[in-house]
């Protein structure tokens, strides 16, 4: 952990590169990222949609110039109107404003694919031409056909998008599934940057 804002006025300097995770409460943020860095408390967790209320820091200390991001999620949460619609400009600031920010893995619940809460998600993304990656989450809790079908389904639903990266990833953070597939295209990214 090296910082949380509330407020973009708290953001810290845009220093070396950045990935973000971002996607709908409760789609697994946060055990991603606990299991990309192989630290189960990290990222807090709750079964409690919209725990993460804040822009979330994360760096290694041997990697310093390589940050994670943990962004609130959007979509329900049981928090008032005013807060959602805080958590909204001030993703929209930390969006807008890092121009270290190389990539933002758009992650979505394999049980149910892209939905319409999504969608508002990537027209921005696709607006300020920010490179978005979709993420699967949970693919253990679903059948290979069904995810099959909904690869498809996400495929499908991102070819015509200008900033959407065409390859997905399926992850599983209580399996490890997929993990070392997101760390090399994030130290990937680091490296096409110089870091």
């Amino acid at each position: 952990f090296v910082f949380a804002a509330a407020k973009a006025s708290g953001l810290p300097e845009a220093e070396g590169v950045e990935v973000a995770f971002a996607g709908r409460s409760n789609v697994g943020k946060s055990s991603l990222i606990n299991a990309l860095t192989g630290q189960a408390n990290l990222a807090r967790t709750s079964h409690q949609p919209g725990r993460t209320q804040e822009v979330i820091f994360f760096a290694n200390p041997a990697a310093p110039n390589l940050g994670l991001v943990d962004l609130p999620g959007y979509g329900y949460a049981a928090v008032s109107k005013k807060l959602k619609r805080d958590w909204g400009q001030l993703i929209l600031d930390y969006l807008a404003g890092r121009p270290n920010l190389v990539r933002v893995f758009l992650l979505v619940d394999s049980r149910r694919g892209v939905g319409e809460i999504d969608h508002p998600a990537m027209d921005l993304l696709d607006k300020v031409a920010l490179s978005y990656q979709i993420v699967l989450t949970k693919v253990d809790k679903v059948k290979i056909d069904e995810l099959d079908q909904i690869r498809a389904k996400v495929v499908k639903s991102i070819s015509k998008r200008p900033a959407a990266y065409p390859d997905i990833i399926e992850t599983s953070s209580a399996e490890g599934t997929g993990t070392d597939e997101l760390r090399k295209t994030i130290l990937r990214l680091a490296q096409e940057r110089g870091f």
